[in-house]
């Protein structure tokens, strides 16, 4: 063989090389949550790193602010537009503030879909709630007034205000407030930040300022750990019980000393699992979201997108005394 046709079939075989390796490149899915150092959203990196392993062709980038905020968000969402990632799956600090960039990263051809706390439909391609939000916001009020028979005033616990989910969840439950547990009273609405320091000084707050508080309902993991630490310092187990959505891991210690006489939350390693899944199938098997549409979420099971291309996974599954020594070895 020539020394010229050696060179060509060697530059030919080369090529080829790196063509397949292009194609054998992983894609990037970022998972990005409201602020790191968060238990739920540790879960959550669990079940993503799952599917990952699943999937095969995946690396996850877990990434987020390290306060909860929108603009700490924008500049988190920027970088991954800078390298390029395949998707980006975000639980949202503000549904609208996010949508600029979001968009932005959709004109580079990049995947985006919120999950847990969703962005504005014109900002995302599907959104994945944890659980239906009316069910979420009955849910957190029956977990108060099950322990109320006499009924009294509740006071809740939010992450932020800007919030999506947490807003959502409130509203759903003041709409079934009326019918459904008319003795309940809600006598105010408080923002925690999803901070600890915060989530604590709000708690003592609604204590001092309602003595007749029977219940803080707290639908952040923040949030109720904080409740319930300031309820068990200030002597008030059995005088107001803290509920709302736990990870039973942080949150045992509670419901052995009384502070809290049950909560609720669904899996989070199921639920960043299940955006990995649908994030993937949408960058790669080009799934269409589309009203009506049922995609896949893997060991999860399906789901089937409504007209605002958002979709729920699960129902809450309530912990207490009788369970919550089991789930807390799990998340």
């Amino acid at each position: 063989m020539s020394f010229l046709k050696k060179l060509l079939v060697t530059a030919a075989f080369s090529a080829a090389m790196f063509v397949n390796a292009a194609y054998a490149e992983n894609v990037k899915i970022a998972l990005v949550v409201k602020s790191l150092g968060n238990g739920f959203f540790d879960a959550a990196n669990k079940g993503a790193e799952e599917a990952a392993k699943e999937l095969g062709d995946v690396d996850v980038i877990y990434t987020g602010p390290t306060k909860a905020t929108a603009e700490a968000q924008i500049e988190v969402i920027n970088s991954l537009i800078a390298q390029k990632v395949n998707a980006i799956a975000v639980s949202a600090n503000d549904a609208d503030a996010l949508v600029p960039v979001l968009k932005k990263a959709m004109d580079r051809g990049i995947t985006v879909i919120s999950w847990d706390s969703g962005v504005a439909k014109e900002g995302r391609q599907l959104h994945l709630n944890p659980s239906d939000t009316n069910l979420i916001g009955e849910t957190i009020i029956k977990l108060a007034a099950d322990y109320l028979p006499e009924g009294g005033d509740v006071a809740i616990l939010s992450a932020s205000s800007t919030a999506t989910n947490q807003n959502s969840w409130i509203e759903a439950a003041k709409k079934v407030l009326p019918e459904k547990f008319p003795k309940i009273k809600l006598v105010a609405t408080v923002y925690g930040d999803d901070d600890s320091a915060k989530s604590t000084d709000e708690a003592k707050g609604l204590l001092k300022s309602y003595p007749n508080l029977k219940a803080i309902i707290a639908p952040t993991t923040v949030g109720v750990v904080a409740a319930a630490q300031v309820v068990t310092d200030e002597g008030l187990i059995g005088k107001v019980n803290v509920t709302g959505l736990a990870l039973p891991s942080e949150f045992k210690k509670f419901i052995d000393n009384g502070a809290s006489q049950a909560v609720a939350l669904w899996n989070p390693i199921d639920l960043g699992y299940s955006a990995i899944y649908l994030a993937h199938d949408l960058a790669v098997k080009k799934e269409e979201a589309k009203p009506g549409a049922t995609l896949s979420i893997g060991r999860v099971g399906k789901v089937t997108l409504d007209d605002t291309n958002s979709a729920a996974m699960a129902p809450p599954f309530q912990f207490d005394k009788t369970n919550i020594e089991k789930f807390s070895k799990i998340y």
